[in-house]
């Protein structure tokens, strides 16, 4: 069996602390043979750098999926284009940098197709249509044999992501949907094999709001004055996964288990 540790969108830094903290005994315990997470808001809740991903790696984190702020350091766009084992959305402008997919090859000898794809209702840019483009990556990759298909939907609307695992039940071995930063709790294995959760939720500061501190936000509501997010450098931090376990000779999913684990950085 393939075992997959899918890690919810860190935000920050004191995400990636809990993230340091967390993962070297979730993986003792679990023991998986692939290690995603989401990384739209690793560099301090905008985008990535190069040592922000560094650091990840470093405590055992083997690949990251985008979203709509992956693109938000510009001054790291080159990351896009060198060997960091980084994914932006498939469904992008073409002319942005970085790839949307990779066939990720274990150890073991199995492969795993990653894809990271961006949803379009209640989204601030116009993009191409992830439906279409998903479909043109299976048939492209149709005969390169992945033990395993991982699509990880960064999505506003719950429907879309509802949407798309059923379009793609049967053809792929799970979609993990992100971008809300609050687990859901739909967790499922369909009868054809494929597995599913709205939201993975986040890794982040757990007593504000999405990760945040919440006295701005608040503020926010109550004016309609946008004031700035700030995210805490101490405090008490949730980190939210799922565990995928996946029969690589049929690419079905067997099981999936959201996992939350709370600590006090």
């Amino acid at each position: 069996m393939l075992k997959i540790l899918f890690i919810g969108e860190i935000n920050g830094r004191i995400g990636r602390m809990a993230v340091e903290k967390i993962l070297p005994d979730l993986k003792k315990s679990l023991k998986p043979d692939l290690v995603i997470a989401n990384a739209d808001n690793l560099a301090h809740g905008n985008g990535v750098s190069k040592e922000t991903l560094e650091e990840m790696s470093a405590v055992g984190v083997d690949w990251f999926t985008g979203g709509d702020h992956c693109f938000g350091n510009v001054k790291s766009l080159k990351i896009y284009e060198s060997e960091f084992p980084i994914l932006r959305p498939a469904n992008y402008s073409q002319k942005s940098p970085g790839k949307g997919y990779n066939l990720i090859e274990l150890k073991n000898g199995c492969k795993i197709l990653l894809i990271s794809l961006i949803g379009r209702v209640f989204m601030r840019f116009d993009f191409d249509d992830p439906f279409v483009q998903v479909d043109e990556i299976l048939s492209n990759l149709a005969n390169d044999n992945a033990s395993a298909i991982i699509v990880d939907m960064h999505a506003e609307a719950t429907s879309e992501k509802a949407a798309l695992f059923h379009y793609l039940n049967g053809r792929v071995s799970t979609i993990i949907g992100s971008h809300t930063h609050v687990m859901t709790a739909d967790a499922q294995v369909s009868e054809l094999g494929t597995a599913f959760i709205s939201d993975v939720g986040m890794t982040g500061f757990a007593d504000g709001v999405l990760g945040v501190e919440k006295e701005d936000i608040i503020k926010t509501f109550l004016t309609q004055i946008k004031y700035p997010h700030i995210i805490p450098k101490t405090g008490r931090v949730i980190l939210n996964a799922v565990f995928i376990t996946v029969d690589p000779k049929t690419k079905k999913t067997v099981s999936i288990e959201p996992i939350t684990k709370f600590i006090n950085i």
